[in-house]
């Protein structure tokens, strides 16, 4: 891209079986629903028109296959780059387990505090700032190499990643970073 401001197309994966049967999803591979691939769908609509010459994914195929819809508009792409530094957050032991039985053994309290604490763990997994001390250093290779490149960029990611990236881009507090909700069909835009 040799002409206009560098953009960066931010979106998440479609709804995956953990997510619609709400179950701590963290590193797990759960595969998009019938919903989700719709929803990826919807993504490669919103940016058919956009023009990007790189992409971004991570290791899970939710990620992999939202990115795949997307591809299917844009021939110009000629890089793709495997990323884990944008993959979910590690939800540690609570991986796998439906949000209710945590609610039912622990109560709504813990499961709020692990939820959406902005620095507490589940045990065994990453705190909102764990997440944060690997999307920081990625935002800033990725303006580099932007720049370096002259290269606009998609990334299909996950939804803690990105509450990150655009805590860290759009200055957010922490306290409104742990309160959104990051829909499946959103496209994030931010230009360099």
């Amino acid at each position: 891209m040799k002409k206009g401001k560098l953009k960066i197309y931010l979106f998440r994966h479609g709804q995956t079986y953990y997510n619609k049967n709400h179950v701590f999803t963290g590193f797990k591979d759960s595969k998009l629903t019938p919903l989700g691939i719709k929803q990826a769908k919807v993504i490669a609509k919103k940016l058919k028109d956009k023009k990007f010459e790189v992409a971004y994914y991570t290791r899970l195929s939710r990620s992999k296959d939202t990115l795949k819809e997307v591809l299917r508009f844009h021939p110009e792409c000629k890089r793709l780059i495997k990323e884990d530094r944008m993959i979910e957050r590690s939800y540690g032991k609570l991986s796998g387990t439906h949000h209710s039985t945590v609610v039912r053994k622990l109560g709504q309290e813990q499961y709020d505090i692990w939820h959406r604490s902005f620095g507490i763990r589940p045990p065994s997994g990453e705190s909102f700032a764990d997440v944060k001390k690997r999307v920081k250093p990625f935002i800033e290779d990725l303006k580099k190499f932007m720049k370096k490149n002259q290269v606009s960029v998609a990334i299909s990611a996950h939804g803690n990643s990105i509450r990150l990236f655009r805590h860290i881009l759009e200055g957010t507090s922490e306290e409104e970073t742990c309160s959104w909700f990051i829909p499946y069909d959103k496209v994030f835009v931010y230009e360099l």
